[in-house]
């Protein structure tokens, strides 16, 4: 039972314990990383960017150096990037060594023309325990005046951008109670018919009937006036029309 408890123990050591390595060997690789990104010119790059992975890899085994393809390239430009924002290099300090259980951290202080960097070298260890470069990273240190400065200028680029896109789309609402009259000035006008109006018909004559069955009364009454004075019957006669003289006057 001591035995297997000394086994357990002696294994959880080893899986905790940090990746191991050679400080003078890594301090020459991370040294020739240095020198040869601040002396690489445009047409180096372009030479590297123009090989294959295949003749990379093979470049960094024959040198004996624990890169990739990608990870040297990608310190290439970060290189590059710093030089930009830092000014041309001029010389780092002492290295800070940070091992993990899967990588190195390998930390320095460079002094370039315009202001320091911190460079940051990650070395990841492989399934044998070998370490690779993984990424190299260029950070400038700025003051606190500067950092300020550079918050307010974002600030004010932030709202200005804000600020503008409101107004733009204000005048875009602004512009909403034109469309209506748009829309009656080029929109479809209805067409005109050529239909002819239907024909009104005649409306039918009303006839008074009791206006016709007065004058039928009238017209017996003065048949038997007329014959009564002439001392005849009505058949000798017949009334067909009765006209009202202007002078006679009806009580």
């Amino acid at each position: 039972m001591l035995a297997a408890v000394l086994c357990f123990t002696g294994c959880g050591s080893k899986q905790n314990s940090d990746v191991e390595y050679d400080k003078a060997s890594m301090e020459q690789v991370t040294d020739f990383l240095i020198d040869y990104c601040a002396n690489a010119d445009e047409e180096t790059t372009e030479q590297w960017n123009g090989m294959s992975e295949f003749a990379m890899e093979q470049q960094f085994v024959s040198a004996g150096l624990p890169f990739t393809p990608d990870s040297f390239l990608s310190a290439m430009d970060a290189w590059k990037a710093g030089i930009e924002e830092c000014g041309d290099y001029a010389g780092h300090g002492d290295y800070k060594y940070e091992p993990s259980r899967t990588e190195l951290k390998i930390t320095t202080t460079a002094e370039f023309e315009k202001r320091n960097a911190d460079l940051t070298f990650v070395f990841k260890a492989d399934t044998r325990g070998n370490l690779n470069l993984d990424s190299m990273t260029v950070a400038g240190k700025y003051t606190m005046g500067e950092i300020l400065e550079k918050a307010g200028l974002n600030t004010v680029l932030g709202m200005g951008t804000v600020f503008v896109v409101l107004i733009f789309i204000s005048l875009i609402i602004s512009l909403f109670r034109f469309i209506p009259a748009l829309q009656n000035a080029f929109g479809r006008k209805p067409e005109k018919t050529t239909e002819a109006p239907a024909a009104v018909e005649d409306a039918p004559v009303i006839v008074d009937a009791a206006a016709e069955t007065d004058d039928m009364e009238l017209a017996a009454v003065i048949s038997a006036a007329v014959a009564a004075a002439e001392g005849t019957t009505t058949d000798g006669f017949v009334v067909r029309s009765i006209r009202r003289r202007p002078s006679n006057k009806w009580n």
